[in-house]
């Protein structure tokens, strides 16, 4: 493997993305900041701090991860919990009918508007120098966290219903995605978390998934630099990495199939994984979190490659587990 020495983190990402020769394997990883997270100040400052203390090749903006249902009224608490992620209290609607009577946000106010406000001021400070994409979730994500477990009964035995609410946060996940670009985003981390044979089979995925998804990538297509597709959970739906328009595929490749080996045979799309975040990552020690890295390293061909956790870290992540990884990568560019 070789390495072009002296590059910048866009010279890096920009090469990952073609599959042309780095000064190292680029790294990114990111966490939630519960509580914080709840003032788009503080939030930009420990987005920020984290960016500077470890000096990411990509900054995965992390707002709470139940930001898209607030303004819906559903309410939620930070009850701790190992990812950082608050707990939702009271769900948004509770009958198949009040899906077509979903509001069609204004995104410039109410909780959505502190996510970019949060992403402008981080936006402001790092001047350019590193990605920074903002998280979106798909519609169907989005529908789950608001609803609860009834989706899957709504869009069973109400789907028409249930797709008159999907349209509607379609059109304000888009219109919020739009407002991150004005406020500094160079592209989105995509979040689906039922793209899994486990909740739905393919073709519901499909119906109810994949179409609303495809509008939201396509229309920001020519916007972004980067997408990411996130594949979140177990036994997914892989093949949507080739059938999106993004640049790379996340997913908790030390959990579920496919692994690295198996996804480069899969799909042209930039690979990011490697990290496992439960395990290795939180536990230790820090020669166990290296040689994993470095087989992952190895496994995924050294090219369109992004070491990278399956999803969030653990907030409490040792620090000096994080250090571990940027040391693998570290060692690489200083025998370029």
């Amino acid at each position: 493997m070789t390495f072009k020495p002296g590059m910048t983190r866009w010279e890096r990402i920009r090469a990952t993305l073609r599959g042309a020769e780095t000064d190292r394997t680029p790294v990114a990883l990111w966490q939630h900041f519960p509580v914080i997270d709840e003032d788009p100040h503080k939030l930009a400052d420990a987005s920020l701090a984290f960016q500077a203390k470890y000096d990411w090749d990509i900054l995965k903006f992390t707002p709470t991860g139940t930001y898209g249902i607030e303004d819906w009224g559903a309410k939620t608490a930070w009850q701790p919990n190992g990812t950082g992620v608050r707990t939702v209290t009271k769900f948004g609607l509770d009958s198949p009918q009040a899906w077509a009577q979903l509001e069609k946000l204004d995104v410039n106010r109410g909780y959505l508007a502190k996510q970019n406000i949060a992403l402008a001021l981080t936006a402001h400070e790092l001047k350019g120098s590193v990605p920074l994409l903002q998280t979106i979730f798909s519609p169907l994500t989005t529908a789950r966290k608001l609803a609860g477990e009834r989706i899957f009964d709504d869009l069973r035995q109400n789907p028409e219903l249930f797709k008159q609410g999907l349209e509607i946060i379609t059109d304000v996940t888009l219109r919020f995605a739009q407002e991150a670009i004005k406020a500094g985003a160079n592209g989105f981390f995509f979040a689906t978390q039922l793209a899994s044979s486990r909740l739905l089979t393919a073709a519901e995925y499909q119906e109810f998934g994949e179409t609303y998804d495809l509008r939201i990538l396509k229309a920001l297509r020519s916007q972004a630099e980067i997408l990411v597709l996130h594949l979140h959970g177990e036994d997914i739906f892989f093949e949507l990495a080739n059938r999106y328009p993004v640049d790379i595929v996340n997913w908790h490749d030390r959990l579920t199939s496919p692994s690295l080996v198996e996804a480069r045979n899969l799909t042209n799309a930039t690979l990011a994984g490697g990290v496992n975040e439960w395990q290795s990552l939180q536990n230790g020690p820090v020669s166990a979190i290296q040689a994993e890295l470095q087989q992952a390293i190895a496994a995924s061909g050294g090219r369109k490659y992004l070491v990278a956790p399956g999803c969030v870290i653990p907030h409490l992540t040792p620090a000096a587990h994080i250090r571990a990884v940027r040391e693998v990568v570290e060692k690489q560019a200083e025998k370029a």
